[in-house]
């Protein structure tokens, strides 16, 4: 059996509500789209104990970085974005009496929501072939034709004219 998420104080009460205003078990179930165990095991739960609230979010070990602390690790992040994690460790174990280690500094930025960077976009267009119109994946044309390729346009006259802007192999366009 899988965990799930805990029922909120609120879900406890509506499923008390609706058991002591008269519904089943079952269309408590199907009203308010919890499984039927749970119904009864929280409605049997207050008419034993009078107790509607979970008390399963005290249990566990404390967090070493409570809320005050993820506000001054916030603020040495704010400070230096580009801070290390051993750097932020030793800054922030400079002004507690509880230090923490650099894992810890990991997994709290995580919980913070720092966990990943977001990747840097590289332009398709350098800047210099934005103004041309060249696009950076293509390979830049030499500045010098080669000598070897050229290419032959045939006029109606049947006299040709060579082009030697394009770096192609010889070949002839035109009427035949």
């Amino acid at each position: 059996m899988g965990k799930t998420r805990d029922l909120s104080d609120f879900d406890r009460g509506t499923i008390v509500g609706a058991r002591c205003y008269g519904s089943s078990i079952s269309e408590t179930a199907a009203l308010l789209g919890f499984s039927r165990t749970t119904v009864s095991r929280v409605y049997r739960e207050w008419c034993d104990k009078q107790k509607t609230s979970s008390e399963r979010q005290l249990c566990g070990r404390k967090h070493l970085v409570n809320e005050r602390g993820q506000r001054r690790m916030d603020g040495l992040i704010q400070a230096n974005r580009k801070a290390t994690h051993a750097q932020l460790t030793a800054v922030y174990n400079s002004g507690v009496q509880k230090s923490i280690s650099e894992r810890t500094t990991r997994r709290t930025l995580k919980r913070m929501g720092y966990s990943s960077r977001r990747r840097r976009q590289v332009p398709l267009v350098s800047s210099d072939g934005r103004e041309s119109g060249i696009d950076s994946r293509e390979p830049v044309p030499s500045a010098e034709p080669s000598s070897q390729f050229k290419i032959v346009e045939r006029n109606d006259s049947g006299s040709s004219s060579s082009c030697s802007k394009l770096s192609l192999p010889e070949c002839t366009i035109g009427n035949n």
